[in-house]
């Protein structure tokens, strides 16, 4: 089932939790006519200030190889300075999660990534590392498993996994990649119908929809949308609204 739940640590632990965690969850991994993470180069930079290795989860690659992705990841890392250590290389992935000074998960099929992730038990270790303070940076897919649940991901269910369940370090649901551009000549449901059939279902939640080029940045009990894009936000009841960069989205912690 899409419908998420809490966890008792969030609801009696609320403050403490957003005060430790550090979160980058961006919308995608390429803009047009950009090298492969050109526009979140700085402020994953930024983010990971002091940080020299970090442990990659490439587990969302469908069309390429887990060393290919890797390869493409360390590229850029490269350039900020920082390593890469992909997860696949590792017969204990549970312990390479405890040890990892940050947390990285690349883009790709949702349900993969989430399979695999519950397949070698890591949720709960990925999430505690995160509520211990070490930063987690997700793009795409990456960012849809920190939610309670990847159930707005854009992705097809290519495999099963045991629950839509994800790590659920936020309360509210991302729609990454989001657009309201239909198509020409398109007559099935848009984005924005899709989300709404899950805000029916699960009333209590935010989606917000991230547009390309957008990320949603939670640092020590603050959150901003950072990018020069305009995020939407749904919510059952209440009419789709934008938020701009810099306005209060505090509401996302409720």
């Amino acid at each position: 089932m899409c419908i998420s739940f809490i966890f008792l640590w969030q609801i009696t632990a609320d403050n403490l939790t957003y005060q430790i965690m550090r979160l980058l969850l961006i919308s995608n991994s390429t803009n047009p006519g950009e090298p492969y993470l050109e526009h979140a180069r700085g402020q994953i930079d930024l983010f990971l200030k002091g940080i020299d290795k970090v442990i990659f989860i490439p587990y969302a690659a469908v069309t390429i190889s887990f060393d290919e992705y890797e390869k493409q990841v360390q590229k850029k890392f490269s350039e900020m300075g920082i390593e890469i250590e992909s997860l696949h290389h590792y017969r204990d992935a549970k312990k390479a999660v405890k040890e990892a000074k940050g947390i990285v998960v690349g883009g790709g099929n949702t349900f993969r990534l989430l399979k695999m992730i519950q397949q070698q038990d890591l949720t709960e270790t990925i999430r505690f590392r995160v509520l211990d303070g070490v930063p987690y940076v997700g793009w795409s897919a990456g960012a849809n498993i920190a939610c309670p649940t990847i159930c707005t991901s854009n992705d097809m269910p290519i495999v099963e996994p045991d629950s839509f369940n994800a790590i659920n370090l936020v309360r509210f649901q991302i729609n990454p990649h989001f657009t309201e551009e239909v198509p020409q000549n398109h007559a099935g449901e848009t984005r924005e119908e899709r989300i709404e059939e899950f805000t029916i279902m699960d009333p209590s939640v935010y989606v917000v929809g991230l547009r390309e080029g957008s990320m949603i940045l939670i640092d020590q009990a603050s959150i901003n949308l950072l990018g020069s894009k305009t995020a939407r936000i749904f919510k059952y009841g209440s009419l789709p609204r934008e938020v701009k960069p810099g306005e209060d989205l505090d509401f996302l912690f409720e």
